[in-house]
């Protein structure tokens, strides 16, 4: 079974009284274990897509399966327990800044009641795995653009997701923080398993991931298998 399957998948949102369609049908499957990229210009409707399977927006038409169920079954109580199976990675870092890198990853776990020595002990292990060991004390503004996206995947991991979902993780960052965010992505997907769907418009990361869809104007159209 798929982790994330989308069927036939619409999205028309109103400019004004004009109607413009971001998906114009978008089937796609992710299987357990895969690395997918979504390559296409600004415009394509890949940021769409995330946030419908992501369960953030409701779709036009079409469905989003999510572990086999179908996400427009459910009522608002479950579709927030199904965001807690999604791990989100967004080009901004949205970490708070008077907390240090530990409490911002502990956050999640705090919303989620976890006890404290436990939620401690589980986002020092997270920094430490993202390769952050030694600045989990500081706060945002002592860290640089690449190390805060570290905190965030490790702030995105905390509740054992069941995918990723990364929208252009490395477009606030430049080059060289850009590919040590990758070698880390990488690393984790290889590593420890994690299923992850990248939005991007940079080739050169989307030829990192095992698989690239390349979409257009709310369609997908062509897919490439990249060396593992």
């Amino acid at each position: 079974m798929a982790v994330v399957e989308t069927i036939n998948l619409r999205k028309v949102y109103m400019l004004g009284k004009v109607p413009v369609e971001a998906l114009r049908g978008v089937n796609l499957k992710v299987e357990e274990g895969e690395f997918l990229s979504v390559l296409g210009p600004s415009g394509s409707g890949k940021s769409t897509l995330l946030n419908l399977i992501g369960a953030l927006d409701k779709p036009t038409d079409g469905k989003v399966f999510v572990d086999g169920v179908d996400v427009s079954t459910l009522n608002e109580n479950e579709l927030a327990s199904l965001r807690r199976k999604i791990g989100f990675v967004f080009q901004f870092f949205n970490l708070i800044p008077r907390f240090t890198a530990l409490e911002n990853v502990e956050l999640p776990m705090a919303i989620a009641s976890v006890g404290k020595g436990e939620r401690r002990r589980r986002a020092a292990e997270l920094l430490e795995t993202v390769g952050l060991a030694d600045r989990m004390n500081h706060k945002p503004t002592e860290l640089s653009g690449g190390e805060q996206q570290r905190v965030a995947i490790a702030r995105a991991l905390t509740n054992n997701p069941r995918f990723l979902l990364m929208d252009e993780p490395t477009g606030n960052i430049d080059s060289k923080n850009a590919m040590e965010i990758m070698r880390l992505v990488k690393r984790l997907n290889e590593e420890k398993g994690v299923t992850i769907i990248m939005v991007t418009h940079d080739q050169r990361l989307a030829k990192e991931t095992r698989r690239t869809v390349h979409m257009l104007d709310g369609l997908i159209v062509d897919e490439t298998v990249n060396k593992p």
